[in-house]
Protein backbone atom coordinates (compact mmCIF):
# COMPACT_ATOMS: atom_id res chain seq x y z
CA UNK A 1 0.00 0.00 0.00
CA UNK A 2 1.64 3.14 -1.37
CA UNK A 3 1.73 5.74 1.86
CA UNK A 4 3.45 9.20 2.04
CA UNK A 5 3.81 9.84 -1.69
CA UNK A 6 4.00 13.36 -2.89
CA UNK A 7 0.67 14.22 -4.30
CA UNK A 8 2.15 14.90 -7.56
CA UNK A 9 4.15 11.57 -7.77
CA UNK A 10 0.79 10.06 -7.66
CA UNK A 11 -0.38 10.45 -11.16
CA UNK A 12 3.12 9.38 -12.61
CA UNK A 13 3.14 5.74 -12.19
CA UNK A 14 0.43 2.79 -12.15
CA UNK A 15 0.40 2.53 -8.11
CA UNK A 16 0.15 -1.48 -6.63
CA UNK A 17 -2.59 -1.06 -5.46
CA UNK A 18 -4.28 -0.85 -9.37
CA UNK A 19 -6.76 -4.00 -9.93
CA UNK A 20 -6.20 -4.92 -13.63
CA UNK A 21 -9.29 -3.66 -15.31
CA UNK A 22 -11.38 -3.24 -12.75
CA UNK A 23 -13.65 -0.67 -14.09
CA UNK A 24 -13.66 -2.84 -17.73
CA UNK A 25 -15.18 -5.51 -15.47
CA UNK A 26 -18.03 -3.56 -13.23
CA UNK A 27 -18.94 -1.83 -16.69
CA UNK A 28 -19.53 -5.18 -18.13
CA UNK A 29 -21.47 -6.22 -15.45
CA UNK A 30 -23.60 -3.03 -15.90
CA UNK A 31 -24.27 -3.05 -18.74
CA UNK A 32 -25.15 -6.77 -18.80
CA UNK A 33 -28.18 -5.74 -16.00
CA UNK A 34 -29.19 -2.85 -18.27
CA UNK A 35 -29.62 -4.37 -21.09
CA UNK A 36 -31.90 -7.35 -19.61
CA UNK A 37 -34.00 -4.20 -17.53
CA UNK A 38 -34.11 -2.04 -20.69
CA UNK A 39 -32.29 0.70 -18.71
CA UNK A 40 -30.74 3.34 -20.92
CA UNK A 41 -27.95 4.81 -18.63
CA UNK A 42 -25.25 3.30 -16.34
CA UNK A 43 -23.83 5.70 -13.70
CA UNK A 44 -20.23 5.31 -12.78
CA UNK A 45 -18.07 7.41 -10.38
CA UNK A 46 -14.99 7.03 -12.11
CA UNK A 47 -12.87 10.61 -11.62
CA UNK A 48 -9.76 11.90 -14.12
CA UNK A 49 -8.96 14.67 -11.86
CA UNK A 50 -6.94 13.76 -8.74
CA UNK A 51 -6.64 10.49 -9.27
CA UNK A 52 -4.32 7.84 -8.45
CA UNK A 53 -2.98 6.96 -11.66
CA UNK A 54 -5.69 4.49 -12.45
CA UNK A 55 -5.86 4.23 -16.03
CA UNK A 56 -9.25 2.86 -16.24
CA UNK A 57 -10.34 6.24 -15.07
CA UNK A 58 -9.62 8.61 -17.60
CA UNK A 59 -12.08 9.71 -19.90
CA UNK A 60 -10.17 8.05 -23.06
CA UNK A 61 -11.15 4.80 -21.61
CA UNK A 62 -14.69 5.60 -20.69
CA UNK A 63 -15.07 6.52 -24.17
CA UNK A 64 -13.64 3.40 -25.51
CA UNK A 65 -15.72 1.21 -23.56
CA UNK A 66 -18.67 3.45 -24.80
CA UNK A 67 -18.03 2.58 -28.11
CA UNK A 68 -17.82 -1.53 -27.08
CA UNK A 69 -21.22 -1.31 -25.40
CA UNK A 70 -22.70 0.58 -28.92
CA UNK A 71 -20.69 -2.08 -31.03
CA UNK A 72 -21.39 -4.93 -28.33
CA UNK A 73 -25.12 -4.54 -26.84
CA UNK A 74 -28.02 -5.35 -28.50
CA UNK A 75 -30.00 -2.75 -27.04
CA UNK A 76 -27.74 -0.56 -29.01
CA UNK A 77 -28.39 -2.80 -32.49
CA UNK A 78 -32.34 -2.71 -31.35
CA UNK A 79 -31.89 1.34 -31.13
CA UNK A 80 -32.02 1.32 -27.56
CA UNK A 81 -28.21 2.34 -27.16
CA UNK A 82 -26.79 2.38 -23.28
CA UNK A 83 -25.04 5.12 -22.26
CA UNK A 84 -22.13 5.50 -19.76
CA UNK A 85 -22.34 8.69 -17.37
CA UNK A 86 -19.80 9.92 -15.76
CA UNK A 87 -20.60 12.90 -13.77
CA UNK A 88 -17.44 13.08 -11.73
CA UNK A 89 -15.21 12.54 -14.17
CA UNK A 90 -13.80 15.98 -14.37
CA UNK A 91 -14.76 17.61 -11.18
CA UNK A 92 -11.54 17.85 -8.27
CA UNK A 93 -11.97 16.03 -4.79
CA UNK A 94 -13.25 19.58 -3.44
CA UNK A 95 -15.56 19.68 -5.78
CA UNK A 96 -17.24 16.13 -4.96
CA UNK A 97 -17.17 17.22 -1.73
CA UNK A 98 -19.09 20.31 -1.85
CA UNK A 99 -21.78 18.23 -4.53
CA UNK A 100 -21.93 15.49 -1.37
CA UNK A 101 -22.55 18.32 0.69
CA UNK A 102 -25.18 19.82 -1.22
CA UNK A 103 -26.64 16.63 -2.13
CA UNK A 104 -26.47 15.40 1.73
CA UNK A 105 -24.21 12.71 0.68
CA UNK A 106 -23.96 10.81 4.58
CA UNK A 107 -20.03 11.59 3.94
CA UNK A 108 -19.43 9.84 7.44
CA UNK A 109 -20.31 6.69 6.38
CA UNK A 110 -18.09 6.59 3.46
CA UNK A 111 -14.16 5.84 3.69
CA UNK A 112 -11.15 6.08 0.83
CA UNK A 113 -8.77 3.81 3.14
CA UNK A 114 -7.09 1.30 1.36
CA UNK A 115 -5.74 -0.67 4.94
CA UNK A 116 -9.81 -0.73 5.32
CA UNK A 117 -10.89 -1.17 9.42
CA UNK A 118 -12.87 0.84 11.74
CA UNK A 119 -10.08 3.89 11.34
CA UNK A 120 -9.05 5.31 8.30
CA UNK A 121 -4.83 5.30 8.30
CA UNK A 122 -4.49 9.36 7.04
CA UNK A 123 -1.63 8.10 5.26
CA UNK A 124 -1.96 6.16 2.55
CA UNK A 125 -2.67 7.78 -1.31
CA UNK A 126 -6.57 7.11 -1.30
CA UNK A 127 -6.47 8.98 2.23
CA UNK A 128 -4.19 11.91 1.72
CA UNK A 129 -6.74 12.78 -1.58
CA UNK A 130 -9.41 12.43 0.34
CA UNK A 131 -7.77 14.87 3.30
CA UNK A 132 -6.88 17.08 0.33
CA UNK A 133 -10.32 17.28 -0.93
CA UNK A 134 -11.60 18.12 2.13
CA UNK A 135 -9.46 20.62 2.95
CA UNK A 136 -9.72 22.44 -0.32
CA UNK A 137 -13.37 22.30 0.53
CA UNK A 138 -13.16 24.28 3.73
CA UNK A 139 -14.98 20.91 5.05
CA UNK A 140 -13.76 18.92 7.75
CA UNK A 141 -13.90 15.50 7.21
CA UNK A 142 -16.05 13.42 9.36
CA UNK A 143 -14.95 10.59 9.69
CA UNK A 144 -12.12 9.34 12.40
CA UNK A 145 -8.05 8.81 11.24
CA UNK A 146 -5.53 6.94 13.14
Amino acid sequence: MPTNRNLDDMTQEIPVTYVPFRNAVFLSMAVGYAEAIGAEKIYIGVNALDYSGYPDRRPQFIRAFQETVTLGAAASINGLPIQIETPLISLTKADIVRLGIKNKAPLHLTTSCYKGGEKACGVCDSCRLRLKGFMEAGIKDPITYE
